[in-house]
């Protein structure tokens, strides 16, 4: 494991995060070699957005948190990161541009490595970080805050940051969105818990061939940065001068006995010949339904649920869940809000179940010749009007990933890719089917869906 650390330095005490160490780790083997890896259909929409981020808390079994022994446990979990990255290579590469102009990932024996940051907030425990509502003291625990995906061609494709909290340890991470998508994601977090646990191997070996999935070469003109992407004009192309909406992001944590309600009742009128609701697509009605109330829309405004779907099961050939790369799609149902509300809650679950279920592998092809025929660069708001747009997924084993101290406190999302009506999904930490969801509202919207008991008490 190799390293570059920057000197500790004089922090002011006012500050509640003090950053003491940044390295970098790469791969251990030095018989990696070069490897490469194109970026195919699935993965360059997301090219302009923001680096994933990924918080996992976990609490000292001691009154003081000392237990962690925090230089010591780090100094293993970066052990066991230089390891994993030998299977997960393209974590610790770079993006770049081959002759032809197509982005690929590269990881070679001078590669970028993982950004590791190491810091320390006495100040703050795993309570405050874990609350309900998102401080945003989370802009300093999670790294890369802001940073587009666009700049992996400049630094590194993952960061991590190891925080010494009051009673116990933060750990935040950045992925950069456009190599992968959340199943990828948590199969690395599982992997690297997996090494630090003592294993000398994984359990499952990341499929790395994306070219099975699709094979079409895509040349894409990348904005000079994010600040010039996201830049708003007018029809004459004047700079706007827009002020960013100010957002509230919350969790509502439902147990698994409301879990089965709400499923429960999406089913109860179902004819005996229909094909039950499943727990997603019940949960996401109920959400869908819940916004849209809480957002006081006319009758006649249109609003869209938005669904970051896993394709590995649908693509033909089919891809095994190791696949290791971005191998999901939007797929959108729309209505206006008036049907939505004014009908019984079938209308929205069944126009919900018919797209997922239409979204087979001609879709996906049809989709994707579309795209690869005139390219367009996302912006990650770009999920619809009055949207509600669900990412992440209760399937993921997030409590799962124990490095060899517990399983974490608490499992959240970073700032990164927030807008008004998005949505993500977690299993919930007591297990038996509950669920956390995590929700970015505009403030009146959000205050109306805190007072909707037909939302929080079913």
């Amino acid at each position: 494991m190799g390293s570059i650390e920057n000197p500790k330095q004089e922090v002011d005490e006012t500050i509640r995060v003090k950053l003491i160490k940044k390295t970098n780790v790469y791969p251990s083997s030095k018989k990696l070699g070069k490897q490469e890896c194109p970026l195919v259909t699935f993965d360059l929409p997301y090219v302009t957005f923001y680096y994933n981020q990924k918080l996992l808390l976990y609490k000292s079994s001691g009154a003081d948190g000392d237990d962690f022994k925090f230089e010591e446990t780090v100094e293993k979990l970066k052990e066991g990161l230089a390891f994993i990255l030998e299977d997960f290579f393209p974590l610790a590469g770079k993006l770049e541009k081959d002759e032809e102009g197509v982005l690929k990932v590269v990881c070679e024996e001078e590669c970028v490595g993982v950004e590791v940051v190491e810091a320390v907030a006495e100040g703050i425990d795993v309570a405050e970080l874990a609350e309900a509502e998102s401080s945003s003291i989370l802009h300093e625990i999670v790294p890369y805050h802001g940073v587009m995906n666009l700049e992996g061609l400049h630094r590194p494709l993952l960061a991590i940051q190891f925080t010494k909290l009051k009673d116990g340890l933060a750990i935040g991470c950045a992925f950069n969105h456009a190599i992968l998508d959340g199943m990828s994601t948590w199969h690395f977090l599982s992997s690297w818990a997996e090494i630090c646990r003592g294993s000398t191997t994984i359990s499952v070996q990341p499929f790395h061939d994306r070219t099975k999935a699709r094979n079409t070469r895509v040349k894409l003109d990348l904005p000079e940065s994010a600040a010039a992407f996201e830049k708003p004009v007018t029809s004459n192309g004047e700079e706007k001068h827009t002020p960013e909406p100010q957002l509230r992001e919350k969790i509502f944590r439902f147990s698994g006995s409301t879990i089965e309600k709400i499923k429960s009742k999406a089913n109860e009128n179902l004819p005996s010949d229909s094909k039950p609701f499943s727990t997603f697509q019940a949960l996401g009605a109920h959400i869908w339904c819940a916004v849209t109330r809480a957002r006081n829309l006319k009758p006649e405004d249109y609003t869209v649920f938005t669904i970051f779907a896993d394709l590995r099961k649908r693509v033909d050939p089919p891809m095994p869940d190791s696949y290791f790369g971005n191998l999901i799609q939007a797929i959108f149902t729309v209505t206006a809000a008036g049907a939505l509300l004014s009908n019984p809650a079938e209308y929205g679950l069944k126009a919900l179940q018919g797209v997922i279920k239409s979204h087979d592998a001609k879709t996906i092809n049809e989709r994707n010749a579309a795209w690869e025929s005139n390219p367009v660069l996302f912006k990650y708001k770009d999920a619809g009007m009055n949207c509600v747009a669900v990412g992440s997924s209760p399937r993921f084993p997030v409590y799962e990933v124990d490095f060899g101290f517990g399983k974490p406190e608490r499992v959240r999302s970073g700032t990164n890719n927030k807008f008004d009506g998005m949505v993500y999904l977690y299993q919930g930490k007591d297990g038996e089917k509950s669920m956390d969801v995590e929700i970015t509202l505009d403030p009146e919207a959000m205050k109306n869906l805190e007072a909707d008991e037909d939302f929080t008490k079913v």
